[in-house]
C-alpha cells in the first residue's frame, strides 16, 4: 500500500508509514533535560543511565497480513548488565546474529496500546547494519498478540491516522 486517504484530516497521503518509534528508552526522558549529559550516554542504537541501567533499541515488528513488509514500532528494551556486556562485545562482529536472544524489558510506551513498559521481551541480534529483533513474551497483551497472529492494513492505516494527527 503507498498511499491512503486519511480520515482524520481528509487529505490523501502519499505514503503510509510502516514504522515508528522513539530516540531514547522512557527512562531518560523522565531525567530533567539539564542532568541529562551529565547521566545518560545515548546514542542511536545505545543508552545507559546512572552507569547501571543499560538500553538497546530494536525493531518490534508485526506482521501485515497479505504483505510481506512488517509493520515496526523501533523500541528500546533493558538488559542486564552481563547481557548488556556481551551484546557490546559482539557489535560489530559478523556473525553476532548466531548470539542466543538476550532476556529484556520493553522500556518503551507504545501509543494506541495498554501500558507496555516492562513487557517481558528476548532481543535478538542480527547481521551488522540491521537492528535487532525484539520477540514479546507470549501474553494476552494487544502487541503480543498482534506479533504472533498480525494485523491488517486498515490498523495500519489507522495508526497512521492517530499518529500523525494527534488532536
Amino acid at each position: 500500500m503507498t498511499g491512503f486517504h486519511c480520515s482524520a484530516c481528509g487529505e490523501f497521503h502519499d505514503s503510509l508509514p510502516m514504522s515508528y518509534g522513539t530516540a531514547a528508552p522512557l527512562m531518560w526522558s523522565q531525567i530533567p533535560e539539564d542532568k541529562r549529559q551529565s547521566r545518560c550516554e545515548l546514542s542511536e542504537d545505545l543508552c545507559v543511565i546512572d552507569d547501571t541501567h543499560r538500553f538497546i533499541r530494536g525493531c518490534l515488528e508485526l506482521p501485515v497480513l497479505d504483505s510481506n513488509q512488517p509493520f515496526v514500532w523501533e523500541v528500546w528494551c533493558s538488559l542486564s548488565d552481563s547481557s548488556f556486556r556481551d551484546c557490546i562485545e559482539r557489535w560489530d562482529q559478523e556473525g553476532r546474529k548466531n548470539a542466543p536472544p538476550y532476556f529484556g524489558w520493553l522500556s518503551t510506551a507504545l501509543p494506541l496500546y495498554p501500558s507496555t513498559v516492562n513487557l517481558k521481551t528476548h532481543v535478538h541480534t542480527r547481521a551488522l547494519g540491521l537492528r535487532p529483533r525484539v520477540e514479546l513474551e507470549p501474553t494476552d497483551h494487544p502487541p503480543a498478540i498482534e506479533q504472533r497472529e498480525g494485523i491488517r492494513w486498515e490498523q495500519v492505516k489507522a495508526i497512521a491516522e492517530a499518529l500523525l494527527h494527534p488532536e
